[in-house]
């Protein structure tokens, strides 16, 4: 494909792409199975401690700025936007050397990890590898990686171990995002076949040995990312179409093998219901109510999860209460933040999650180390709890460029009689009354045009 062709094709993928917001999303699952291992639920309270983390989706996508892996997925839906002047076999052989011009010599993890400090964050995970198969690590199983193009000579080659380390700096909890499938594989895509979907693209019972040839595969890199790049606290495992009966991977073989190298890791294997999906990750969305067991919303800050140019990121304001209300229902919030192809945090990135973090440095009480309350919600009004419940907190919501009104008022939950009600915008005591079901708060004037943390003890 000549220079020029490249180019037009790129630009062509950019348009396509601004116009396209990704609508796969991945649901709950239904039958949680709580962990038993005790380092394993000491992890998991420890998680649900920490309610604001980051997603990094960061590879050979980030490139040109489109929809990350899935534009070689040959499946007729809006979300995946291609070329359609260009053959899908020729687009994917674009693609696919896209890896001999990904060299991200601005690649900054001590920024990434400034920038997400500074935003109130405390876990982070970063894509090892996305369903192409292009590996942000230096695995020893594939030359298919970041390691092995024209990044290879820097210091920082083997980005992942970097990251993680910049990221360890800040006491973050660490984990590693991974794709179960892998369609660069020849042991999942076989180029003998053609690839009509996400899905191998063989008949595993007719070739048993290359089936078990991509699980050996598979667990040799999992190995690798839980032995070699020190402590990892979650294995955050996605594409949950390879899962039992037909695309089996011996999940259990897996588990035993990384909790071999991390004791107690959590393990996210993401929709596949049962003991190794020890938290849930409804994406893109927010349940309608509280969940009895521990999840997490994950959201990108735009329309997609990697870096694409000119994206329509959420305002401050839009993730304060998002995280509002998933803390409120019980879940923790990971945000997706895409790397430039060049390897940094970009502008408009960093200044919405300043002002997070800004906000989160004053009412941040409120929302870290706390957990859910039976009556979680009245209209804007959101509640959570300390630990040992002696504490309410009541969080209102700001609608976006909507200004607060002289009272907030919620039914339930009504304050001990005499309980100083604090607002944590200015630690000043606010006066308040109750009437029946009713309890009333009056803002003084003049305070930050924002959503409040208030706290009080329950009656």
């Amino acid at each position: 494909m000549k220079h020029k062709t490249v180019l037009t094709l790129i630009a062509s993928i950019i348009v396509l792409t601004l116009h396209a917001q990704q609508g796969f999303t991945h649901q709950q699952s239904d039958g949680y199975v709580m962990p038993t291992d005790e380092k394993v639920l000491q992890q998991l309270d420890r998680w649900q401690d920490l309610k604001f983390g980051v997603l990094f989706h960061w590879g050979l996508y980030s490139l040109p700025g489109i929809v990350e892996s899935w534009s070689i997925c040959s499946e007729d839906v809006d979300w995946i936007p291609r070329d359609s002047t260009i053959a899908y076999t020729d687009y994917k052989k674009w693609y696919w050397v896209l890896k001999d011009q990904f060299n991200p010599v601005d690649f900054d993890p001590d920024q990434w990890a400034d920038v997400m400090e500074r935003a109130g964050m405390k876990y982070a995970i970063f894509t090892t590898k996305h369903h192409d198969g292009f590996n942000m690590f230096d695995t020893k199983e594939s030359d298919f990686s970041i390691a092995h193009g024209p990044f290879k000579d820097h210091p920082k080659a083997d980005v992942a171990r970097y990251v993680f380390e910049s990221f360890r700096k800040k006491d973050f909890m660490i984990g590693a995002y991974f794709s179960k499938p892998d369609w660069h594989s020849q042991y999942y895509w076989w180029d003998y076949y053609a690839t009509p979907n996400r899905h191998v693209n063989y008949q595993i019972e007719r070739h048993p040995q290359r089936w078990e040839k991509f699980k050996e595969f598979t667990f040799n890199q999992l190995n690798e990312i839980t032995s070699r790049y020190g402590d990892i606290d979650i294995l955050w495992l996605d594409g949950g179409w390879v899962a039992p009966p037909r695309q089996d991977i011996d999940m259990e073989r897996i588990a035993n093998s990384v909790r071999r190298n991390q004791p107690g890791i959590l393990i996210v294997d993401r929709t596949i219901k049962g003991k190794y999906e020890n938290y849930q990750t409804p994406e893109r969305s927010i349940p309608d109510a509280q969940l009895p067991f521990p999840w997490e919303s994950c959201i990108p800050l735009s329309n997609d999860w990697g870096w694409v140019p000119n994206a329509p990121y959420k305002s401050a304001q839009q993730v304060i209460n998002t995280l509002i209300e998933i803390t409120a229902k019980g879940g923790c919030l990971l945000l997706g933040v895409g790397p430039t192809a060049e390897g940094l945090i970009e502008q408009p990135v960093v200044e919405r999650l300043e002002k997070v973090g800004a906000w989160l440095r004053v009412n941040g009480e409120g929302v870290y180390n706390t957990r859910s309350t039976a009556l979680y919600n009245s209209d804007n009004v959101w509640f959570t709890a300390s630990k040992d419940q002696k504490t309410l907190y009541a969080l209102y919501t700001l609608p976006e460029n909507e200004y607060l009104p002289a009272v907030i008022e919620w039914e339930g939950n009504r304050p001990a009689k005499g309980s100083p009600m604090r607002l944590l915008q200015n630690n000043k005591r606010l006066k308040w009354r109750t009437q029946g079901n009713k309890t009333t708060v009056y803002l003084p004037k003049n305070i930050k045009q924002e959503s409040l943390v208030l706290t009080f003890n329950l009656d």
